[in-house]
């Protein structure tokens, strides 16, 4: 059977098991690699030759238009250099597994649309992907070797790239067969949609290639670009290359970004504390076909959970009658979040073993701040326990937090907010925190607790 008329779900063709016999034979190893990555628990896989990036112009050209944000690690010459060719993150590489563990999961009654509960992207509700992607791609190499080795024959060199390298996994899974680029930017596979993590294990060994998605099934559409509220997605370019500006998306800012959220784009946010998944809901490919995810390590957190596989640590959750260490990533309480993140002995225990540890503790009570404000402004009373707990993060020793914490008060107004961002100011030495306080006071000053709507704020 040639490569193009293979099974584009990821596993091998119908038939009997993957035998050793004639390793190294590209196409047995193919059939081995896939047989390993089913049984390790991957719903997508496929192979690509590992040759040169065909996209190496338009990296070159988003990184000089600074859509990348501070993400400098992305503009470092080795890195771009390593991008665009494979081989120099693995020296000899000549072929790429690439895998795809699907994660989407539904969100909990009433959500996003309940203001005073925060939404965490899917992919960060349970274990760190990183952690249970590389696992499974170590399955499938150790099998590799084991079969190679029983063939009397020398196993290929192999590489896991699980975002620990820099490597193109969308361009290389679209090589493979997995999907093509969406306006989103994202990889669609035509009956799974997007919401699925990509894995690579290159190999300095030549294994027979799947045919590359070709076709572009978006068309017209253009829900996405529509849908995302702070306008990231730009459309595609001149040559079809769907085209992001990392600083206006959410994801970024409330992930990558480090220092404060832009005003114009904290409204936007809404009660999106960590990540993103507008333009994947909208989708009609992810609604359609996106199905929960068998791996149990992606399923979202109750409260004072430990992800899945992650063994809690003695006294982590305090004596029983402390709260909870969290309040879980389905839908948790704004409010309870920043008691949280305030903490750091709790922020630890929520952030072991989960992708959210990447925003860092002001960096996440930072977005919970933001969240918190667009709530405040939407209430239609002052709920005490909000004001409480943003008044104790102008204490944050973090001024990433003080200033968020200064304009989510002024979101509200009244006079109480007023006394207490008058006394943070008498007491604030940071430039830039003492600015959100000023412009905080500007808002809250004179004006009752929901005189005002949203525009006006």
């Amino acid at each position: 059977m040639s490569a193009a008329g293979r099974d584009r779900t990821g596993g091998p063709e119908t038939g009997g098991e993957a035998g050793t016999a004639g390793i190294p034979d590209p196409a047995v190893l193919r059939r081995l690699l896939l047989r390993h990555a089913r049984e390790a628990g991957f719903d997508l896989a496929g192979v690509a030759a590992a040759h040169p990036s065909e996209h190496g112009a338009f990296l070159d050209a988003w990184l000089a238009a600074s859509h990348h944000g501070t993400m400098q690690y992305l503009a470092r010459p080795d890195a771009v250099a390593r991008r665009k060719d494979p081989a120099l993150t693995l020296p000899g590489a000549r072929s790429a597994l690439v895998v795809g563990h699907g994660h989407f999961q539904e969100d909990p009654p009433g959500v996003p649309n309940d203001a005073s509960r925060g939404v965490i992207a899917r992919y960060a509700r349970g274990r760190d992907y990183h952690k249970v992607v590389t696992r499974g791609l170590k399955e499938v190499a150790r099998g590799m070797e084991a079969a190679c080795r029983e063939a009397g024959e020398a196993p290929p060199e192999w590489r896991i790239c699980v975002d620990t390298a820099p490597v193109l996994e969308r361009e290389l899974a679209r090589r493979a067969g997995l999907g093509w680029f969406g306006r989103n930017t994202m990889l669609i596979h035509p009956r799974r949609g997007s919401h699925f993590f990509l894995g690579v294990l290159l190999l300095d060994a030549e294994v027979e290639a799947d045919a590359p998605f070709e076709r572009d099934h978006c068309g017209s559409c253009r829900a996405c670009l529509d849908a995302c509220p702070t306008g990231a997605l730009l459309g595609r370019n001149e040559k079809g290359a769907p085209v992001m500006d990392a600083r206006r998306c959410i994801s970024y800012l409330t992930i990558e970004h480090r220092g404060p959220i832009p005003v114009e784009f904290r409204e936007a946010m809404g009660n999106r504390v960590y990540g993103c998944d507008i333009c994947q809901e909208v989708c009609p490919f992810s609604r359609s076909f996106s199905s929960t995810a068998s791996e149990a390590s992606y399923a979202a957190r109750g409260p004072g959970e430990v992800p899945v596989g992650v063994e809690a640590v003695a006294g982590e959750f305090g004596p029983t009658s402390a709260p909870a260490a969290h309040p879980g990533t389905d839908a948790p309480s704004l409010v309870q979040l920043l008691e949280m993140a305030l903490d750091p002995e709790r922020w630890e225990a929520f952030s072991r073993g989960s992708a959210i540890r990447r925003a860092g503790r002001a960096g996440f009570a930072r977005n919970v701040c933001v969240s918190l404000g667009n709530w405040l402004a939407s209430a239609t009373e002052p709920p005490a326990e909000a004001l409480s707990a943003l008044s104790a993060a102008l204490s944050d020793p973090e001024p990433l937090v003080r200033g968020h914490a200064a304009w989510a008060l002024g979101r509200a107004g009244g006079a109480g907010v007023g006394e207490l961002l008058s006394t943070a100011a008498g007491s604030e030495s940071d430039s830039w925190v003492l600015e959100e306080v000023e412009s905080a006071q500007s808002m809250a000053s004179g004006r009752s607790f929901g005189e005002f709507g949203d525009g006006d704020r």
